[in-house]
């Protein structure tokens, strides 16, 4: 699986995480284009699930957790974080995406 995430997205995930946490990262059924992105800050001593991908980031200071049946969705998305004036937030460059809705929080494929 090839997921990437951009020194930007890895320095504000950085500046928001506590040190006993990790990042988990999800596709789920839902808005407008029919799957959307999630993500959550959990527990670095919660149990992983079943078909967990554990992915550590570049600079091995963020553990990310993604689920198998999401790593289908998320293979080649690169994850920047645009903190300019108009549109801060993260955001999802999926190229396998074939739509996606008008406010970009969600895809089909």
């Amino acid at each position: 699986m090839s997921f990437q995430i951009t020194e930007e997205a890895l320095a504000h995930i950085k500046s928001i995480i506590k040190e006993d946490q990790r990042l988990r990262i999800a596709v789920a059924g839902g808005g407008c284009s029919g799957l959307s992105y999630n993500m959550s800050f959990e527990s670095m001593g919660e149990d992983t699930r079943p078909g967990d991908m554990a992915l550590i980031s570049p600079d091995d200071k963020v553990l990310i957790i993604i689920d198998g049946k999401s790593a289908l969705f998320l293979d080649e998305v690169t994850l920047h974080y645009n903190g300019g004036l108009n549109g801060k937030g993260f955001e999802f460059n999926n190229p396998k995406a074939k739509t996606t809705c008008g406010c970009g929080s969600s895809f089909g494929v």
